[in-house]
Order: C-alpha cells, then structure tokens, then sequence
C-alpha cells in the first residue's frame, strides 16, 4: 500500500444495523464517538438505519400490499360522487 494516499482516520471500523442487531466490520474513515467490543477487539461504532441486511431489496422480503383494502378505501372515499344508480328498466311484454 502507498504510504500517504489514505487519510489519517483510515481504519476498521464497526457498522451496526440498527434493525436487526447485525455488526460488520470494513474500513471506512467515519467518525464516531461510540465504541463496541467484537471478537475481543474495541472498535469505532457506527449505528445504520438499514444495511444489506435488512433491505428488503436485498433480503427479498419486500413489503406485501394490501390491495382489497386499498381499494375499499378508495371506493368509501369516492363514494359521495357515485351518480345514482337507475332503477332497472322493466321489460315491455
């Protein structure tokens, strides 16, 4: 490695998703001001929202929408604008 191309702060660093508890290791220059113990070893901690392992992008359980409720929903909301419904037409014998 070429001495003097990475910054200072260049070092391991602990990432940890929030939702799920997950903690991985990577280099990275992001501060922090938490630490964690991993494996015995004290490192920096950074705290994610979302990570590879919880988006449900990645871990292919996206979110299921309920479409029968959606569209109830949609009809109570507009239903004050329905034109009145006619009355059947009686058949001429």
């Amino acid at each position: 490695m070429k001495q003097g191309v990475h910054p200072e702060n260049y070092r391991v660093v602990a990432f940890k998703d929030m939702s799920n508890d997950e903690v991985f290791l990577t280099k990275s220059t992001a501060n922090s001001k938490e630490t964690i113990e991993v494996d015995g070893t004290e490192y920096p901690l950074v705290k994610l929202e979302i990570s590879r392992t919880s988006h449900p992008f990645y871990t292919g359980k996206a979110k299921l929408l309920d479409t029968a409720g959606r569209i109830d929903k949609f009809k109570n909301k507009y239903a004050k604008f329905k034109k009145p419904a006619k009355a059947e037409e009686t058949k001429e014998d």
